[in-house]
């Protein structure tokens, strides 16, 4: 398999490798479907407007989120579908077509997730 095949899986990664761009794409998802502005998102971090600015650029070239202006403040949200297509490609990549081996990890995939954390 070429390399370009799974760069998305691999940018996804290596945006999430930070522990500030992790909380902060985790915060994200805790708020869907609405987002959170970014000033909001810098304090529940206590991270700096300008060092969150910095890690949320990552996210959004890995394509973990995206952002909407509304009146004077930049919302900021998950983008869930691309975290999906990262997991599907993840299961079924390592998986290889082995029914056996994915089914538990298809079970862990399935809406509503339980796990706060």
């Amino acid at each position: 398999m070429d390399t370009k095949d799974f760069q998305p899986t691999l940018d996804t990664f290596a945006a999430l490798s930070q522990p500030t761009r992790l909380a902060a794409f985790r915060l994200l998802v805790r708020h869907e479907p609405n987002g959170l502005p970014a000033g909001e998102l810098a304090r529940l971090l206590e991270v700096p407007h300008n060092t969150l600015s910095a890690h949320l650029g990552v996210l959004s070239r890995a394509g973990l989120v995206s952002q909407r202006r509304e009146s004077r403040s930049i919302v900021y949200r998950a983008e869930l579908a691309h975290m999906a297509r990262t997991l599907d490609f993840l299961v079924r990549d390592c998986c290889a077509g082995r029914p056996e081996v994915c089914h538990p990890l298809a079970d862990l995939m399935t809406p509503g997730c339980s796990d706060p954390t």
